[in-house]
């Protein structure tokens, strides 16, 4: 499946993985949300990803964003990806505002157990399952490991948050929630209850995070409500958790999903982002998702199309690695240098192995180690990108004596061997398969056979 389950690349800096939001360094006022295709369930990520679902939930939050700016500034710069957008750095506030306009879901569980009293407010009596409060309340939560409920004057009490803070984000959050009834009931849909996070930008509320999604909301079709109020059908998640609870094994949830049921889930999200922004998805299918975001990543200047990590088994050999990247440098490609020995903290190769796998944009590997060079191999038996050695040889005798251990590689590891410095960085260069990359080496060949002429006609006597 087309699908971006990990945002991975060594020249950006990702600061936080939640559960579908992979969050990324950008400068000190500036950060990239990437929405992945991940899905959670029951406080789990799901082994299997939904087709489309991250660029439905950062398109429906971008909609929503300039929907309620009236209301409350937001973090949103700009969307650069349907999966990737700027905000702007903000002081996240550990509460989470849940505003709910119907007695359903958990608070529903819970008031047939006979409890009144949620998060601070009294429910009135008598109530029957997925009926509409008079007005709608706020239930707040705390943002921990397992988010808690709590009273607002717990929250003060506890020093979550202010008091006049806490008044300003829960009269925000009602009127947010006020406006996304209005425009969802045009398009036949009920906002039921949903989640807002909010967080400080100079000292003063803004909105963060995502807004009115089906991934924070619950949401109703307007005439399944009419006709029968207690089994009105959830147009959102909701479709996956049931299938999980009605297909346990052992009593545990499945951690995978059949391929109908993500095919159906996708659809799912994909017509609740029209019956949201009125637009259909751009769901092209002809470039992999990768690809695309780092296109798009390169044509606003926030990474390289292509890098080179320079792994040295010991600080000892910077100054040939400095040599290679030197060859680098006016190609237009980042670097990594790194420092791992194969034969001394091998285990860190794992992690790096995680970082370049998953990288979104092509990657090669030079490793610099000498004498015995375990670390070419270990790289090359971990990863999925090209590697080769180049081992940082004291002379010609070095050269004959050690060579073999760069040159000899187990089955199933590639690591190719290339002994100077300049060549080690044209081959990586190569391997990388860029385009401008290789009309940049199609002319520097005709530079070089051109020149090879001229110099042959000034040796005969030719002009």
């Amino acid at each position: 499946m087309n699908c971006l389950v990990n945002f991975s690349t060594p020249q950006l800096q990702k600061i936080h993985s939640g559960k579908v939001r992979d969050s990324v360094r950008v400068n000190e006022t500036t950060r990239m949300i990437v929405v992945t295709d991940r899905l959670s369930a029951f406080d789990s990520i799901l082994k299997t990803p939904i087709p489309h679902k991250g660029a439905v939930l950062n398109g429906i939050s971008n909609f929503w964003f300039e929907q309620t700016r009236e209301i409350i500034g937001n973090h949103f710069i700009k969307a650069i990806d349907p999966n990737v957008t700027l905000v702007r750095e903000a002081m996240p506030i550990r509460v989470e505002m849940v505003i709910r306009g119907y007695l359903t879901g958990s608070m529903w569980r819970g008031y047939q157990e006979g409890k009144r009293e949620f998060s601070g407010v009294q429910a009135p009596e008598g109530m029957t399952k997925n009926q509409k409060f008079p007005r709608p309340i706020a239930t707040p939560t705390t943002k921990e490991k397992s988010d808690r409920e709590i009273s607002p004057a717990d929250l003060v009490k506890e020093g979550w948050v202010e008091k006049d803070l806490y008044e300003q984000i829960e009269q925000a959050a009602l009127q947010l929630f006020d406006r996304g009834t209005t425009v969802l009931s045009e398009k036949g849909i009920i906002l039921v209850d949903t989640k807002y996070e909010f967080g400080l930008l100079e000292g003063k509320l803004i909105l963060i995070d995502e807004v009115h999604t089906p991934d924070s909301s619950r949401f109703w079709r307007m005439e399944d409500y009419e006709k029968n109020p207690a089994n009105a059908e959830q147009i959102d998640k909701e479709y996956v958790r049931q299938w999980l609870l009605h297909n346990k094994v052992n009593g545990q949830y499945s951690s995978t999903l059949p391929d109908d049921v993500v095919k159906e889930t996708s659809r799912r999200y994909l017509e609740i982002y029209k019956l949201v922004t009125g637009q259909s998805l751009d769901v092209r299918t002809d470039e992999p998702i990768k690809a695309r975001i780092c296109r798009n990543l390169v044509k606003v200047g926030l990474m390289k199309d292509g890098y080179i990590a320079i792994i040295m088994g010991s600080p000892a050999d910077l100054g040939h690695c400095k040599q290679i990247q030197g060859h680098l440098e006016k190609y237009d490609i980042m670097t990594d240098l790194r420092v791992v020995s194969a034969h001394k903290n091998g285990e860190a190769i794992v992690n790096i192995a995680k970082e370049y796998n998953a990288s979104i944009e092509p990657g090669a590997v030079i490793a610099v180690a000498g004498r015995s060079n375990g670390l070419g191999g270990a790289l090359a038996a971990n990863l999925n990108i090209p590697v080769f050695s180049c081992p940082p040889f004291k002379d010609n005798l070095d050269l004959l004596v050690n060579v073999n251990s760069s040159l000899m590689m187990p089955s199933q590891t590639p690591a190719a061997t290339v002994i100077h410095p300049d060549n080690a960085a044209y081959a990586a260069l190569r391997s990388l398969n860029l385009y401008r990359l290789r009309e940049t080496f199609a002319q520097e060949i005709e530079t070089t056979k051109n020149s090879l002429i001229e110099a042959d006609n000034n040796v005969r006597g030719k002009k």
